[in-house]
């Protein structure tokens, strides 16, 4: 049922009903201001496709950039953390006893910004998927900080070069 389509004390009927294979199911478990976005996944950048929907994800861009000598070095940083991963492949829910989905592409529920930052993301660089601990979601929901509910987005990453720290922005 689509929540937003319904008035109080109306009858339900059949074109009230979403059902799977009809189109609009993901759009109706979308929360109001979301968006869904997906990116390319393989078993190297998805945690061995052992990610499921419903699990909470962080992203990662790593590029390959040049340096002053014309060199090439790669950067990674996580852009989102704690994000959740709506569908892998076609498969909007993980069945009993799964442990691993079938799909090239993972739908992750995004702001509008976030989903803009996504797509840029995906033409920079290669995508992977960081699965979280279901024991860091539960303490996130239970913090008082408000920051740690949110999704987090970072700018700059840590380099470490023949043991000296650099730090850089602007990914």
């Amino acid at each position: 049922i689509a929540r937003s389509s319904l008035i109080k004390d109306e009858p339900i009927t059949e074109h009230k009903l979403i059902s799977p294979g009809k189109g609009g199911v993901l759009a109706a478990i979308l929360p109001a201001g979301m968006r869904a976005i997906s990116t390319r996944i393989t078993d190297q950048t998805a945690v061995g496709k052992m990610i499921l929907p419903n699990d909470h994800v962080d992203v990662i861009l790593t590029q390959r950039k040049r340096d002053k000598n014309g060199g090439e070095q790669h950067v990674s940083d996580t852009i989102f953390r704690n994000i959740r991963v709506l569908a892998i492949g076609t498969q909007l829910e993980a069945k009993e006893e799964q442990n691993s989905a079938q799909g090239n592409v993972a739908t992750l529920e995004l702001t509008s910004k976030q989903s803009e930052m996504l797509a840029l993301a995906n033409s920079m660089g290669e995508i992977s998927l960081a699965l979280r601990s279901i024991a860091d979601l539960n303490s996130d929901k239970n913090s008082d900080d408000e920051s740690k509910k949110k999704p987090e987005v970072s700018t700059s990453i840590n380099i470490m070069r023949y043991g000296v720290k650099k730090r850089a922005y602007g990914v």
